[in-house]
């Protein structure tokens, strides 16, 4: 429906907000989403007479409160000390959920919930996911801008004064991937391990009710500005069957839905609301739908690989990525992004907890599927021709003619890992390894990043290896391995594969 009101754009005027939800007042509701540390989002049903008489008392945190015994605050909001304020998030998109089996009988439109990212305070401070990830990017933020400011030039980024750098910007993107099924049926393991085996899912089309809820999906989330960029099968699944009556039945498939990138706050809800409608789709057409990282043991599970980037604004208001480097085939990277990578993977131990939180994300992780179960990283074999590896942990992706999609893929992440304190958590690790690699050049950082185990590093661990693919010796002349490694004959470092390990 075009006449609907599917989003309210990040910083509107309350003037300009007020003016929009008068015009449409089949938008009944308001709720106010909180995300606590459990990744659970609040919802509620406030009437919207009442967000628009106290919308200043929502913007204040003084309207809304709740309970701390209903969101997972551990060790923070108490039974004897539980009162938790919600002041609103201005800074983001706000969506409207619609109810598309509940008409409004006087507007003949569905009726709508528009749902507002909000913080959860306690005692004064803010101690929800989304404060996390914002807090975390604006001291990242800070940080970084003091070393451009300091250093000047960093190895890889010439081109870029560092006194011209007036803003850094966080970018992140995630793939959904979920099974949907019939309801009450049981899945046949053995035959979809088998199929699975054969890749006979894999881009395979969609038929009947799971092509209708995809296309739905599909259409309704570009109707909500996410840009979506494809709807697919993936490995896992079977064929359905037509029963008597010519309804499709014994449907298990596993589908992988993928939008556009976003600033890291704004990325992070919108996969919440991509889970959200994807569910109700499904479910209007007579499916369910799992996010489980892993709902059959023995098949494929569910991913969510996570990517992440980071930009400069320049002064003149210029887009730098800064992991790409000013020579795209002559370096794999600017410091910046070795530094990223490193820090990444130095810090993984820490990070992994946010990234893996329950048993079943555990079960994903398995050798023999394409989750990664090393910490290891995926460069390519020569610059200038880039190359991605799916068994690694964290990957490199860049294009040699758009420096500006370069970027790292966090392949370990599942649909229910809690994007606000993974991002949160990745940043920080990207700062504590750019720190160190902001006064080291290129060469000696990927020669850092591509040592066996056993050797000794500045800032790697001695008895990692940390780079998975096996840089053939004959790929790069006597020049090249000067240039890239400082290493001679003998000395060139070939880290062998994990995947014998996968």
């Amino acid at each position: 429906m075009e006449e609907l009101l599917y989003v309210i754009p990040a910083n509107s005027e309350k003037s300009a907000i007020k003016d929009m939800l008068t015009a449409h007042p089949e938008i009944k509701f308001v709720s106010l989403v909180g995300i606590d540390h459990a990744g659970n989002d609040t919802d509620e049903k406030i009437p919207m007479r009442i967000f628009l008489k106290d919308m200043d008392d929502f913007y204040a945190g003084s309207a809304v409160q709740t309970d701390g015994s209903s969101v997972v605050l551990a060790g923070i909001a108490t039974l004897n000390n539980a009162k938790v304020d919600m002041p609103i998030d201005p800074s983001v998109n706000w969506f409207v959920d619609y109810n598309f089996e509940n008409y409004d009988e006087e507007t003949e439109k569905p009726v709508g919930t528009l749902r507002i990212p909000a913080f959860l305070i306690h005692e004064g401070k803010r101690v929800d996911s989304r404060a996390v990830l914002k807090d975390t990017l604006d001291v990242v933020k800070k940080e970084l801008l003091d070393i451009f400011h300091t250093a000047g030039t960093l190895s890889g980024l010439e081109h870029i004064n560092g006194a011209d750098v007036e803003d850094i910007c966080f970018t992140s993107a995630t793939e959904l991937e979920f099974w949907v099924k019939t309801p009450l049926e049981d899945a046949n393991i053995e035959e979809m391990s088998a199929s699975q085996v054969m890749q006979e899912q894999y881009w395979q089309r969609t038929h009947g009710i799971v092509r209708n809820a995809l296309e739905q999906a599909v259409v309704l989330l570009d109707k909500y500005g996410l840009n979506v960029e494809m709807g697919h099968k993936e490995v896992g699944g079977i064929k359905a069957h037509l029963d008597e009556s010519g309804r499709m039945v014994s449907v298990c498939e596993q589908i992988e839905v993928d939008w556009k990138y976003a600033d890291a706050l704004q990325a992070a809800d919108n996969e919440l609301l991509v889970r959200t409608l994807i569910r109700e789709v499904f479910r209007m057409n007579g499916l369910e739908v799992s996010f489980k990282a892993k709902p059959m043991i023995g098949l494929a599970g569910n991913g969510e690989h996570t990517h992440i980037g980071m930009g400069a604004i320049l002064k003149g208001g210029k887009f730098v990525n800064l992991f790409a480097p000013k020579d795209m085939k002559a370096d794999f990277m600017s410091a910046i992004g070795y530094g990223a990578i490193m820090g990444l993977l130095k810090n993984y131990e820490v990070i992994n907890p946010f990234v893996s939180a329950t048993n079943d994300s555990l079960n994903r992780l398995k050798p023999g599927f394409e989750a990664p179960v090393c910490i290891v990283t995926s460069l390519g074999h020569t610059p200038a021709v880039p190359s991605r590896n799916r068994t690694i942990l964290a990957g490199l992706v860049r294009d040699i003619n758009n420096p500006a999609a370069t970027r790292f893929e966090l392949r370990a992440c599942n649909p229910y890992t809690n994007t606000y304190l993974v991002l949160a958590a990745i940043y920080s690790a990207v700062l504590d390894g750019v720190k160190y690699a902001s006064t080291k050049t290129t060469v000696e950082l990927l020669a850092e990043l591509s040592k066996e185990a056993g050797e000794e590093a500045g800032y790697l661990e001695k008895d990692r290896a940390y780079r998975s693919e096996k840089d053939v010796f004959e790929d790069y002349t006597e020049e090249e391995r000067n240039r890239l490694f400082g290493l001679k004959g003998d000395n060139f470092s070939i880290i062998n594969s994990f995947s014998q390990f996968l």
